[in-house]
């Protein structure tokens, strides 16, 4: 008889809600490598559609610019979708494209950086895809906000707007920008999204 613990199994979570704790989410994560999971403060799973070829395309060209412009200044690591971040208030996410400053990179002891980190990223970027709901992920972008993000862009090219997240402001749209700033964030940065849009 087979053990459960390497027993493949098929899950479907059609219209249920699947509350799990940490340490079986970060069991279900290693069990399932291929699969992208969030858990919500609330210990809601979550498991995030795949996306099709424009949108991981889209989203490929955001983190490459981000990881670019690092590489050249030094200031801080940039993360790709894959990474999960454990927030203040114990949600795990994971932002299509993220950026924690060097000094609080540096902080983390060796072995959290091998986890789901309980670090909040100082700036994120989120891609809406053709499947997402615009409300859900700006109830994600206010999440981030609530736990110390600094600056936030939700990109939306369905309806080719951008709104910003900041710490402490209203949220700002702008209709079809062409470039982004880091601003005092991500100091030196522009983000070209002609190709985006």
């Amino acid at each position: 008889m087979q053990s459960l613990e390497t027993k493949p199994f098929l899950l479907d979570i059609h219209s249920i809600t699947l509350r799990i704790t940490h340490e079986e989410f970060e069991k279900l994560c290693q069990d399932n490598p291929d699969i992208q999971l969030e858990l919500t403060a609330n210990k809601e799973l979550i498991i995030m559609a795949p996306v099709g070829l424009e949108s991981g395309n889209r989203e490929l060209n955001l983190g490459l610019q981000l990881y670019v412009w690092n590489e050249s200044v030094g200031l801080g690591k940039a993360f790709s979708s894959s990474t999960i971040f454990t927030l203040p208030n114990s949600s795990r996410r994971s932002p299509d494209v993220a950026w924690v400053e060097l000094s609080r990179w540096e902080a983390l002891p060796a072995a959290e950086r091998k986890k789901f980190a309980r670090i909040a990223s100082d700036f994120v970027i989120e891609l809406r895809s053709e499947t997402d709901r615009l409300s859900k992920l700006q109830e994600k972008m206010e999440e981030y906000r609530a736990n110390g993000i600094r600056l936030g862009w939700l990109i939306n090219p369905q309806q080719q707007q951008v709104e910003i997240y900041r710490m402490g402001r209203k949220v700002e749209i702008l209709e079809y920008p062409t470039n982004l700033s880091g601003e005092d964030v991500l100091s030196g940065f522009t983000l070209d999204l002609r190709s985006i849009f």
